[in-house]
């Protein structure tokens, strides 16, 4: 039996050609705020233990975020791809439901 490849070759000395392809584009995915919309009902409390539960802020940034909401009409809570700003949307909704608060979050594009 030869030591030869089917083609005819020993595989030694062999030149190929390699083709390098060009990297693929890598775009960041659009951003969107997670936004929390104003209520006369929902107690100020109960909206920062939200952010601080959901979103990890600690009671003095919440505290900020909270009032921003309730003399605004609206504040933004976070700024995530969208799926996650979905999720973290949704749990406000869930939770803010399961505590009977008419407290409300929506998301938004992220504008440049």
């Amino acid at each position: 039996m030869s030591s030869e490849s089917s083609n005819g070759s020993s595989g030694l000395g062999d030149t190929g050609t390699v083709v390098l392809e060009n990297k693929p584009d890598i775009k960041e995915p659009p951003m969107y705020q997670v936004i929390l919309l104003n209520d006369d009902f929902t107690p100020m409390e109960f909206v920062v233990y939200i952010l601080q539960s959901i979103f990890g802020y600690e009671h003095e940034k919440s505290t900020q975020i909270m009032l921003a909401v309730h003399t605004k009409g609206k504040g933004v809570c976070g700024i995530f791809p969208k799926e996650i700003a979905e999720m973290k949307s949704h749990e406000i909704n869930e939770m803010a439901k399961a505590h009977e608060h008419p407290l409300i979050s929506e998301i938004e594009p992220l504008t440049d």
